[in-house]
């Protein structure tokens, strides 16, 4: 059986959203914040989710059983790329299970290029998201934003604080072959990790388990099971990993691990 899409149409013009009875269940607000242009040109804007209590959606890698965003931009004009900018996501835990994703409220920072500089860029977004109370469903908003502001807005820049900082360091690694992929091993640099993260973002079709922290002589270790759809060990690019480390609201974000024997 095909999963039940539950789906609004959201034209969110300014400081006005989607709200109510025209969203998913779980959803009070759903809005493109138009924010603001930088020196450079390019547009600071957000997409902002206002959740019930007690409600959840997720990050860009969730874990074992959570659904990731993802976004739709084919119906903007004027634009060249979008940038994500993810705040740093909490660790949920419900009984043995932890996901990665946010409760009450998402503001996720973009930074969008122009294909021209001299034109204004017409943003819209079809985002497909997971919502999770008690049970977890998918859900679908489309979200059209207002001419950006003169000034920046703080809702913004206070989740672009968030935003993991990035990390010059590169822990070392071991990778060994399993039946259906590989598993890494991380020697994670500082002790204090509530989670952490490992993602391939150059290779999405390879599924990532969620990483399990194991206290060792040498420090903290985080183990990931990689899988690509042939379902077998593969050549693996180091450098192209991108390990997250969350402690409650901070995080570290590295690039690539130094493989050991």
């Amino acid at each position: 059986m095909k999963p039940l899409i539950l789906s609004t149409f959201c034209l969110a013009f300014g400081a006005g959203a989607c709200l109510g009875s025209d969203l998913p269940p779980g959803v009070t607000s759903a809005q493109l914040l138009p924010g603001w242009l930088d020196q450079d040109g390019n547009r600071i804007a957000a997409i902002e989710l206002v959740l019930e209590p007690g409600w959840k959606t997720y990050w860009r890698q969730p874990g074992d059983t959570g659904l990731p965003p993802s976004f739709d931009w084919s119906d903007s004009n004027n634009l060249a790329q979008v940038t994500v900018h993810w705040p740093a996501p909490e660790a949920i835990r419900s009984g043995d299970e932890m996901t990665l994703g946010y409760h009450d409220r998402l503001v996720l920072p973009l930074r969008i290029s122009p294909q021209h500089p001299s034109r204004d860029i017409d943003l819209r977004v079809a985002m497909d998201f997971g919502v999770c109370e008690n049970i977890c469903v998918p859900a679908h908003v489309v979200m059209k934003a207002a001419p950006p502001l003169p000034e920046p807005d703080p809702r913004i820049t206070a989740a672009l604080r968030h935003v993991p900082r990035k990390s010059g360091i590169v822990p070392p690694c071991h990778v060994s072959a399993i039946d259906d992929g590989l598993r890494l091993v991380v020697n994670l640099p500082q002790p204090d990790v509530e989670a952490a993260a490992i993602e391939i973002p150059d290779q999405p079709e390879i599924w990532v388990s969620t990483a399990h922290l194991d206290m060792t002589p040498e420090g903290i270790t985080a183990t990931a099971d990689l899988v690509p759809p042939e379902a077998r060990p593969f050549d693996l690019d180091m450098s192209g990993l991108t390990i997250t480390l969350i402690d409650g609201e901070d995080a570290t974000e590295m690039q690539g691990c130094a493989l050991t024997g």
